[in-house]
């Protein structure tokens, strides 16, 4: 049986990555090298600009005014939703000053103990102002209880 949520168009959302945001993730997150806050170190790695740390992509994805609108908008209580997982693949890096395109898609919704327990299924592509594909991951989201309905 196919879900009425597999496969809703989630509209696309655009992000500038800015250099403070980026600086101030890296020290959140403990990281130490250079490369992640210093412009001259990173340019001296390589890079044209500071670089995201690999995570920096899905906190940047909950850059929008409202990021449960799109649970709502599918009659989902986020009350009742739990993060449970995370998945990572990289492809290409993320400097500041890039433009990042998010696309969203939910890939799955599972149900089990008739009903009572629902696994959400949402996969986000990365792309940058090249059209780069730069990250893609993917989050498993519980809803307890009466949530949802199927």
């Amino acid at each position: 049986m196919t879900s009425k949520f597999v496969d809703i168009p989630i509209p696309p959302l655009v992000v500038e990555v800015e250099k403070w945001q980026l600086c101030f993730f890296a020290k959140a997150v403990g990281e130490t090298n250079p490369i992640y806050f210093d412009e001259a170190a990173a340019r001296a790695a390589g890079h044209p600009s500071i670089l995201a740390p690999p995570t920096y992509a899905v906190t940047l994805s909950l850059c929008e005014t409202d990021p449960y609108s799109r649970y709502r908008a599918l009659g989902i209580d986020w009350c009742t939703m739990m993060h449970a997982q995370q998945r990572f693949d990289y492809f290409a890096p993320i400097h500041a000053g890039d433009c990042i395109r998010f696309q969203s898609r939910i890939v799955d919704f599972i149900q089990r103990r008739q009903g009572k327990l629902k696994f959400l299924i949402e996969e986000t592509e990365a792309f940058n102002q090249r059209e780069e594909l730069t990250t893609r991951f993917r989050k498993t989201i519980v809803i307890r209880g009466t949530g949802v309905a199927e």
